[in-house]
């Protein structure tokens, strides 16, 4: 599947629940609009639309939500898709745990974790560290590794405690994922870092510095860590490269996480036949475009659009 900057669809990031146990100042909610009538995607909608995008070369799935492992069939969501090369899921840890024989199918996790503080993390999502730090331990034990610490970095909150994170993962079937912060949610005045210059820094400090072809994400290697720069804004090229395509919640594909004006309705999608289905998704997929592109790229785009370029 190509859009029509003839990037290849090779994600798919499924939304699997709205609901979460935890009220992080700073969550995005996957762009998510809400719904005065919520709607939860059902395991055949996801399994129609999983199939089908693996039969078109997609290699990657990510579940995410709100908070996956709130859904009590999330054993049955992995379990019906098609074997891609890459399974994984975000989650905030504190029921992983608890839930850890219900991931089987899984390949690893990404857990949201900004702080060793107790108090801090409590400030910044209300939940408990010590459940996040034993969801973490539990992921290690069942080989969902690397296990992908994710940490929003803000200033004069825990930015101070990068280095305290990169000892943390050190030695450890782990990557520090040192995230952005995106102004979805904003009213609490939370201000991102510099990662620019944290970036410099760690590769001052680096062992080995490699970069992601594809979003040019910088990965650092010190001291037995392993790090990463996260700039999904502060990168034209994090757009540019993008090959996601997102399921939301309410079963909608949504072709970018910044956008919600072009989002394509799949409830119901089971019950379409294979290539009405596919219609719709490729529906999706021609409406896909860099939300941060390069100003002189507009025109190639119109005039393809058009069918004149």
């Amino acid at each position: 599947m190509l859009d029509p900057y003839r990037r290849p669809i090779k994600s798919l990031r499924i939304s699997v629940t709205r609901k979460c146990n935890l009220n992080c100042i700073y969550c995005h909610e996957e762009g998510e609009l809400h719904s005065a009538h919520p709607y939860e995607i059902s395991v055949p909608e996801i399994a129609k639309i999983a199939r089908l995008c693996y039969n078109e070369g997609v290699t990657k799935v990510k579940f995410s939500g709100g908070e996956p492992l709130l859904r009590k069939d999330i054993r049955e969501v992995i379990e019906a898709l098609p074997p891609f090369e890459d399974i994984s899921m975000t989650t905030n840890g504190q029921l992983l745990d608890e839930r850890i024989g219900d991931l089987e199918g899984l390949d690893r996790v990404n857990v949201s974790l900004d702080t060793l503080n107790a108090a801090t993390y409590k400030k910044l999502t209300g939940g408990k560290i010590e459940n996040v730090l034993r969801g973490i331990d539990a992921a290690l034990e069942a080989d969902l590794t690397p296990v992908k610490i994710n940490m929003v970095v803000m200033d004069g909150i825990n930015d101070h405690e990068i280095g305290d994170m990169i000892r943390y993962v050190q030695g450890k079937e782990m990557v520090l994922q040192l995230i952005e912060l995106m102004g979805f949610k904003n009213r609490s005045g939370l201000r991102g870092s510099n990662l620019r210059l944290i970036e410099s820094t760690l590769e001052g400090l680096s062992n080995r510095t490699t970069a992601n072809t594809l979003h040019n994400r910088k990965k650092f290697e010190i001291n037995n860590a392993e790090i990463e720069i996260v700039r999904p804004i502060d990168n034209t090229e994090f757009c540019m490269n993008c090959n996601r395509l997102r399921v939301t919640s309410d079963a909608k594909l949504k072709p970018c996480l910044l956008r919600n004006d072009n989002l394509v309705d799949v409830r119901g999608i089971d019950n379409l036949s294979d290539e009405r289905a596919l219609e719709l998704i490729m529906s999706a997929v021609t409406r896909r475009e860099p939300y941060y592109k390069p100003s002189f790229l507009d025109g190639a785009y119109s005039r393809r659009k058009a069918g004149t370029y």
